[in-house]
């Protein structure tokens, strides 16, 4: 897929996200003891897998790798984003996604005390590599 189908798919995403998130925002609102049970189908539908990809890949945290030092650089240059895409959503449809451990970095602090800083990897924060 080229950068400008990219682009396209990606602008048809995102108002189809913000529709359904639309959606939801109003029936929240007109009935606050709704219940909605079929929210898992939407994780794994393409266009908020791709919107989520485009939130991680734009994020100025995209360019530090996790534990398994992978940047969002290299998913794209590697693994290409569709293929990514496609197995997170199989992952996801077949309930097998499993997060990896996150890599930690303890950051000083005045008063010799330490912050944690934890950082997911590239498939935790937006989707699923192939495993």
């Amino acid at each position: 897929m080229n950068t400008d189908e990219l682009a396209f798919e990606l602008a048809r995403a995102e108002r189809r996200v913000l529709g359904i998130q639309t959606k939801l925002h109003c029936w929240a609102g007109d009935d606050p003891h709704r219940r909605f049970d079929d929210l898992f189908n939407l994780v794994a539908d393409p266009a908020f897998l791709l919107v989520a990809w485009d939130r991680v890949r734009n994020n100025t945290g995209a360019r530090t790798a996790g534990v398994d030092g992978e940047t969002a650089r290299y998913t794209e240059a590697e693994r290409r984003v569709e293929e990514f895409l496609a197995q997170l959503r199989v992952d996801v449809k077949a309930r097998s996604f499993q997060p990896l451990p996150v890599r930690q970095r303890a950051i000083p602090k005045a008063g010799s005390k330490v912050r944690y800083l934890r950082i997911a990897t590239i498939q935790d924060r937006g989707g699923s590599k192939p495993r």
